[in-house]
């Protein structure tokens, strides 16, 4: 088996991405979760998660510079630490799509827009969602309800459709602290 760091992972994630004319997300997690430069649970995600929606936003027709929005999520997911769900109370996941709704809507410290609250909004509601599930962490099903959040909070707020089917979990058989069909997108969950 080979050890990447996280500098290969986000390059490796970066290359398969900007190759990609997928526009549901959930398409696009799913291909590179099953990669081998992606563990079950890691740091890795919070790039990978907010850059697959912002490659699903470019082939929805969203208007952003794909490759240099990589970049600088690149660059601010590098400083997000491990196990954030636990330590600071926001999963990586809900901080990565953060990151890259702030991204296409051009949103700093200082903005007065409406891209400002968007990002808020769209944090809280996926954050409340996680809550309602409890814990313990899945980066899967966090990537998973993120992008399904975000992408109806695109399509609502922006007007960019995103395709997207709702995932069964293949991952749950390698996840010890898998919380089975508590978990929306486990192949048991009662969808009632």
């Amino acid at each position: 088996m080979i050890m990447y760091n996280i500098d290969e992972k986000y390059m490796l994630i970066r290359s398969a991405l900007l190759n990609s004319s997928e526009s549901d997300p959930i398409v696009i997690i799913k291909e590179l979760m099953d990669r081998d430069f992606i563990s079950l649970h890691g740091p890795e995600h919070h790039f990978l998660d907010g850059a697959v929606f912002l490659t699903a936003y470019k082939n929805a027709g969203g208007a952003i510079e794909l490759s240099s929005a990589l970049d600088a999520l690149a660059e601010r997911s590098r400083k997000m630490p491990g196990a954030m769900c636990a330590q600071w109370g926001i999963c990586g996941a809900a901080a990565s799509l953060g990151a890259a709704l702030s991204l296409i809507n051009g949103t700093g410290p200082l903005s007065t827009d409406a891209g400002y609250a968007d990002n808020m909004e769209f944090s809280s509601a996926v954050l409340t969602k996680m809550s309602k599930i409890g814990g313990p962490r899945c980066c899967k099903r966090n990537a998973f309800l993120s992008l399904l959040t975000a992408a109806e909070f695109v399509n609502r707020k922006y007007g960019v459709h995103m395709p997207v089917n709702a995932p069964v979990c293949s991952f749950s058989g390698e996840n010890a602290q898998c919380i089975g069909v508590r978990c929306p997108f486990n192949a048991g969950h009662d969808k009632r």
